[in-house]
């Protein structure tokens, strides 16, 4: 299997299945555009989109059911697969899946927090949730701190008792 990072924008919103053997999968579909430089015209020019889907296994589900959104700029890491498959009309189809292992918010296109989880929780207690809020996504009006860019992560207050401050690093 090849692994691949993806950056582009989440265009579906994140479903999460209970399957059969007691696992949870969460998939989302995404779009990553290609820009290329053109010469003739010296702008720059859309060369095309990949549209994949993500699926998140286990610990990732809950974070990133908590945390991602339909219009979320987000950057991917997992493996790329194929899909082939005939549909019921007899067309041949192909489509790209990525298991991910890792999903984040693109931070050169918005702002986000971190809530660590502690080492023994789950991590799906919605009272510990911070989310990240995009400027421009379709984020929840009410969750938008100020409108200026930069101004956009919200925070839902931790039950956590510990701080969420950074520890001082020893350089």
């Amino acid at each position: 299997m090849l692994n691949i990072t993806v950056v582009g924008t989440v265009v579906t919103h994140p479903s999460k299945r209970d399957l059969n053997t007691g696992e949870q999968v969460l998939t989302f579909r995404m779009a990553s555009n290609s820009r290329r430089f053109d010469q003739a015209t010296g702008t720059w020019v859309d060369n095309g989109t990949l549209f994949l889907t993500v699926s998140c296994w286990r610990r990732l589900v809950a974070g990133v059911e908590e945390s991602i959104r339909r219009g979320d700029p987000v950057v991917v890491y997992g493996q790329l697969r194929s899909h082939e498959y005939r549909t019921r009309d007899g067309v041949e189809r192909r489509d790209l899946e990525m298991r991910a292992s890792a999903v984040g918010p693109d931070l050169g296109r918005c702002t986000a927090r971190i809530a660590r989880r502690s080492d023994s929780g789950t991590g799906s207690d919605p009272q510990g949730v911070i989310r990240n809020t995009c400027h421009g996504s379709s984020a929840e009006p009410d969750a938008r701190v100020g409108h200026g860019l930069g101004e956009t992560a919200a925070a839902v207050p931790s039950a956590s008792t510990q701080s969420a401050a950074p520890e001082p690093v020893d350089a």
